[in-house]
């Protein structure tokens, strides 16, 4: 469904340095990593918000940044994104924004749109709150919103930026459950950004590393608790000393 292929982008400083990875269709690829280490822009890639300066992402054997703007439209129809925050409109209800997509770039009648939107809440756990804004919800809530958002289309790929940031543990295995459940109700690929350990064990198939701009290491999540790669085992431990910050100048 997705491959990437040495990717290279660099802003001020190089961010992802002739990365590879391979998603394949139905998957659930865990991506973990430092923060600021290039997560983030990876994803822009994969939905056209950034041009490599080298290397390709192709999707469906499609090359991203060689699509036109009618092809990439397309392409986007099929792809949600969870964002970090939640970004919910403050100034619509909840089912307005669940139901944003559609509402924005198809024909499909409100009426209809609305029945979907309930039907997604109603997936995540949340039925009957359409009529609430978002100012109401708890954190927690506003995630899951978020993720009723991006099934309402009905998305063939799932992007996920760090879902389970900001909410207490509880609610972030609650979380991590609703994404395996839909993941397994929708059959969608799915790349999932975290840093989150707990996470990455509970919902990946495949598990990938980033690190100084590439993949250094990927597998099932059985395989990386295992790993014998010095900078994987203090990234997946949590260790404040190793290879990670013995090269940031940390503990030398």
């Amino acid at each position: 469904m997705i491959q990437i292929e040495n990717l290279t982008k660099g802003f001020n400083n190089t961010v992802l340095d002739g990365l590879n990875l391979e998603v394949k269709t139905g998957q659930t690829c865990v991506i973990i990593g430092r923060s600021g280490c290039g997560k983030s822009v990876l994803l822009k890639h994969i939905v056209g918000l950034l041009r490599p300066d080298s290397g390709r992402v192709l999707v469906e054997g499609k090359e991203v940044s060689a699509l036109k703007e009618m092809e990439l439209s397309v392409l986007r129809s099929k792809i949600s994104m969870v964002f970090q925050g939640g970004a919910l409109f403050d100034s619509m209800d909840v089912a307005e924004n669940v139901g944003f997509s559609l509402l924005e770039h198809t024909r499909i009648s409100r009426d209809q749109i609305m029945k979907r939107a309930e039907e997604s809440l109603s997936l995540v756990g949340l039925g009957g709150i359409g009529s609430l804004m978002p100012s109401e919800l708890s954190g927690g809530m506003k995630k899951r919103v978020a993720l009723a958002r991006a099934i309402c289309i009905r998305p063939e790929i799932i992007l996920y930026d760090e879902p389970t940031t900001g909410v207490d543990p509880i609610t972030a295995d609650s979380i991590n459950g609703l994404i395996r459940s839909l993941h397994d109700k929708l059959k969608a690929t799915s790349i999932v950004v975290t840093h989150d350990m707990k996470s990455a064990y509970h919902i990946a198939d495949k598990i990938a590393m980033m690190y100084k701009g590439k993949i250094i290491a990927e597998g099932t999540p059985k395989e990386i608790q295992g790993t014998k790669d010095p900078v994987v085992h203090q990234f997946i431990n949590g260790l404040a000393k190793g290879p990670i910050t013995e090269t940031a100048g940390i503990f030398k």
